[in-house]
């Protein structure tokens, strides 16, 4: 039997069987880091658990001192500091199930997207992943969930079928359709304040080969590529997932040569179907852009489909790009690295009945910064439709503009049902 660990006299983790580390130990600053670097957080115990029993004990203990409670599994959707408090990585349960059969995958809350892509490629299926597979799936997934099947399939948060939940008072619940109901619509979309989901359930789709990568263009390009993209995504079918980006490339080897250095204009395409029918829904928008520098599409399987992200400084909706938006991006791209202007509508814009709080779904544009541009939040504001996207946004006091006025009264009702004395309070909660 595990003994129980004493942190600084102040700390007891009954029953707890995972490692610890405390500020000043060696481990301490790596297993605190997130992927957001302005989130610099100091928990007073961080704690890797083994299974549900590591994560109770450790709640139940942030629960009775009064300390601030997190969980970690990659890092990528660490938006606020648990300065004092007890953070929790779930990393060492990273389980993944396939049920071929059901087209159902199943994972434990550190699973990453890497691991259900390998899993599910090997019956011909795919999971509605995002850009970079070493994201985590569960915290992906509670926030929404935007990938590149998404126009074609909908949101992540859409295929999720069960999800089991540890709850502000310890108690662990199955969470579906049919067993509390208003919590599996919550977590489906309506991000981590619940409660710490131990295992998710979720619809795999058969997706083997698709036509993916890069069309890079001269910058020269960008403002009639813009012009044209605003109109084309009108006809776009749903197989058809695409961003433009305005992009300053390395000058560095790993860069192809006849991008080394250069700004240009990017056409990103997923095509979840054959070269031939991509190259001819694309047709008119690669004639408006001109010859382009370098051709970087194919034919590939899903999972080794490389299509990158843009880290997230700036993020606004668009329900359309005015001459006004596009010209303040142009200017905008002499001083950021990338910004993306991505199509949303298919699939997305088309929920279920009985789907969840996943944001504004009616969005038919997103451009996303990797640097704050001074003046540019002002300049765009008016054009945007003011929405946010859970899963994009990294400012917490923004966290109740992710959601629609309806879904967010109805998320407030069912975080006092199961959270009312606001015990998830670290990052992305629904606001009291």
């Amino acid at each position: 039997m595990s003994q129980p660990h004493t942190i600084q006299d102040e700390i007891r983790l009954p029953g707890f069987t995972g490692r610890t580390h405390l500020p000043g130990e060696t481990d301490y600053d790596e297993a605190r880091r997130s992927h957001n670097p302005a989130v610099d957080s100091r928990p007073a115990l961080i704690a890797e658990a083994y299974g549900v029993g590591d994560l109770r004990a450790a709640l139940l203990t942030a629960r009775s001192t009064g300390r601030p409670f997190a969980v970690q599994a990659t890092g990528h959707g660490t938006h606020a500091a648990c300065d004092g408090g007890i953070l929790v990585r779930t990393g060492s349960m990273a389980s993944v199930l396939v049920d071929p059969a059901r087209r159902i995958a199943r994972v434990g809350p550190g699973a990453r997207w890497s691991q259900v892509l390998a899993a599910a490629a090997r019956f011909g299926l795919a999971p509605l992943s995002g850009s970079a597979p070493s994201v985590g799936v569960t915290g992906y997934t509670l926030g929404g969930g935007l990938g590149w099947l998404a126009r074609r399939h909908g949101f992540a948060a859409d295929s999720v079928v069960r999800a089991e939940v540890l709850l502000a008072d310890g108690r662990h619940v199955t969470a579906s359709p049919t067993e509390h109901p208003e919590l599996f619509w919550a977590l489906r979309g309506g991000g981590p304040g619940f409660g710490v989901v131990t295992a998710l359930e979720f619809r795999l789709h058969p997706v083997h080969e698709v036509y993916a990568g890069f069309v890079s263009f001269p910058i020269e390009a960008a403002a009639r590529t813009l012009e044209a993209y605003r109109t084309w995504i009108d006809g776009a079918p749903d197989d058809l997932s695409t961003a433009l980006m305005l992009r300053r490339m390395p000058d560095d080897e790993q860069t192809p040569a006849a991008l080394r250095g250069r700004r240009v204009a990017q056409l990103k395409v997923l095509h979840a179907g054959t070269a031939a029918q991509a190259r001819r829904q694309l047709a008119p928008l690669l004639r408006a852009a001109g010859p382009a520098l370098l051709d970087e599409t194919g034919t590939t399987t899903y999972g080794a489909a490389s299509m990158g992200g843009t880290p997230n400084r700036h993020m606004d909706m668009f329900d359309t790009v005015p001459d006004e938006v596009i010209g303040a991006l142009l200017r905008a791209s002499e001083q950021a690295r990338t910004i993306e202007i991505r199509h949303w509508g298919g699939a997305m814009s088309r929920p279920g009945t009985d789907a969840g709080p996943v944001s504004h779904r009616s969005t038919r544009l997103t451009v996303i910064l990797d640097t704050v541009v001074p003046g540019l939040a002002e300049e765009l504001r008016p054009h945007a439709n003011g929405g946010t996207f859970l899963n994009f946004l990294a400012d917490p006091s923004r966290t109740a503009a992710a959601w629609t006025g309806a879904d967010l009264g109805r998320l407030r009702a069912v975080r006092r049902a199961y959270d009312p004395d606001g015990f998830f309070r670290v990052g992305h909660v629904v606001p009291a």
